[in-house]
């Protein structure tokens, strides 16, 4: 009987290669707990987040590599996740227990930033990670709601906030301390030490994603949070028309400026489907999120259709990846978050480059 021995092991793995960091997964340090017992192997492939795309692809292609070898008999492959941490810029101080932030951001109200958010957090703990909501809209906090949070009340544990929890997302928002109707009337420095508070002064555990949930603009709080801690990366949401796309552009250049990278771009209320005819309508144009990201080099993440789903979704309190898995919207979503994941991971990989004062 031909004798299997690590090296043959690991030179098989080698022909696995990761898509987005064009290394195989053996240079890349993903297998571990490497174990040959006569004919049967078995390993476990860490992958860079739990909601990797390839991940079947992966398993499959390792188990038929390691398979081939002569005097293999049983091949017994675990995949497993461990996400990255985000690499820190300059002297900002990283949230304790977060791997990466994450900003959720647009140019102008009315496109879905908050709906996008609340869904891609969503996804990424049904996907198995460990995710963390901040709503950052002070003025306009609709993440409790859209989660079917609003009544829920943080507890103080020492000098620190809970966040409260809703499908797996530990949560934070002004409209959970400050709730009803009563508007929250501050200035530049205040907010501030609002974006400040919740990042400090809330205890998020250990998270692999921290999603945060922006106010629309270009104004204070993007300004505190890319100067108070270490953001991986930030997620513009569009939709088609060019009026939201001028805006869109101005948050990009916007990050750009404070040396936050751009992860992508999602165009949500992509076109509609009539559930009578099928048939497909443009109803704010068509093509421009991709257009963008073709314009400034940034990744395009996905469209999400419009469906009156989504609305029902987020006025019930349950999101729609939720409440109707298998919708179109649903589905645009959960790949959206996939993608998402994959562009953290690639951010997270990268050597630390600077360049002209940013850092890459």
């Amino acid at each position: 009987m031909t004798q299997v021995s690590e090296q043959n092991v690991l030179e098989a793995l080698r022909q696995v290669k990761d898509p987005d960091l064009h290394k195989d997964i053996v240079a890349l340090g993903f297998i571990k707990d490497l174990r040959i017992e006569g004919g049967a192997v078995s390993f476990r492939i860490v992958l860079t987040t739990p909601a990797c795309p390839v991940r079947e692809q992966m398993e499959d292609e390792a188990r038929t590599f390691v398979s081939a070898i002569p005097g293999v008999e049983s091949v017994q492959v675990t995949m497993d996740a461990e996400v990255p941490k985000g690499r820190g810029l300059g002297e900002k101080v990283s949230v304790p227990g977060v791997r990466n932030i994450i900003a959720v951001s647009s140019g102008k109200g009315g496109v879905g930033k908050s709906t996008v958010a609340v869904n891609m957090a969503v996804s990424l703990a049904l996907n198995g990670a460990r995710v963390g909501l901040m709503d950052a809209d002070v003025y306009g906090p609709n993440v409790p709601m859209m989660l079917g949070a609003s009544k829920a009340q943080p507890v103080v544990e020492g000098r620190q906030l809970l966040p409260v929890e809703a499908y797996g997302v530990r949560l934070m928002s002004m409209a959970v301390l400050k709730p009803g109707d009563e508007p929250l009337i501050v200035r530049g420095p205040i907010l501030h030490g609002l974006v400040r508070q919740f990042l400090s002064d809330v205890k998020w555990g250990e998270l692999d994603y921290l999603i945060v949930d922006m106010p629309p603009g270009t104004g204070d709080v993007q300004l505190s949070l890319a100067q108070l801690v270490p953001v991986q990366g930030a997620v513009l949401v569009t939709t088609p028309q060019e009026v939201a796309l001028a805006d869109v552009r101005r948050a990009l250049r916007m990050f750009e400026t404070v040396a936050v990278p751009i992860l992508g771009v999602i165009e949500n209320m992509s076109y509609f489907i009539a559930p009578d005819t099928g048939t497909r309508y443009n109803i704010f144009g068509e093509g421009g999120g991709q257009k963008l990201s073709k314009e400034y080099g940034v990744p395009f993440l996905g469209a999400v259709p419009l469906g009156i789903e989504v609305r029902e979704a987020g006025d019930q309190g349950v999101p729609v990846v939720v409440s109707q898995p298998d919708s179109p919207q649903s589905q645009a979503f959960r790949r959206v978050a996939e993608e998402v994941a994959r562009q953290v991971s690639i951010e997270a990989m990268k050597p630390e480059l600077v360049v002209l004062g940013k850092a890459r």
